[in-house]
């Protein structure tokens, strides 16, 4: 699996809102500008995360962008999950480690493959969005 610009773009945002997650909510001009990342294309990122219920937003004139949940509780997994959908490093695999494989599981890689898939995203799941600060 190759993560897209919008899961770097994603992580570097927020990592930008874990940093002020105790001073309220921070504008998305101020994040694009900081992280130097397309205003248009932080929307859609912010769209994806808030779908997700990572983050939240607020009108007015201290409106802006903040994390839901403390950063010790976010991990990587969740923020790539809510950013590019499904899980899933090989075609044949399904993210619980169900085998859709046209040689009907008998190739042998599967055992491999289902390790390897697995090692990526238990290592995800423990790396917190507080460890990136």
């Amino acid at each position: 699996m190759k993560f897209s610009t919008c899961t770097t773009y994603g992580l570097r945002a927020m990592i930008n809102l874990a940093q002020n997650y105790n001073s309220g909510n921070v504008s998305l001009s101020s994040i694009a500008l900081e992280e130097k990342i397309s205003h248009k294309y932080l929307e859609r990122i912010f769209a994806k995360l808030k779908k997700a219920g990572l983050i939240k937003s607020a009108k007015g004139a201290r409106g802006g962008y903040k994390l839901l949940i403390s950063p010790a509780r976010i991990n990587v997994h969740d923020i790539i999950k809510a950013l590019e959908g499904k899980m899933t490093l090989f075609y044949c695999l399904s993210e619980d480690g169900k085998v859709y494989c046209g040689n009907k599981c008998e190739c042998g890689a599967t055992k491999v493959l289902l390790k390897v898939q697995q090692a990526v995203n238990n290592t995800l799941r423990n790396i917190k969005l507080s460890d990136l600060m």
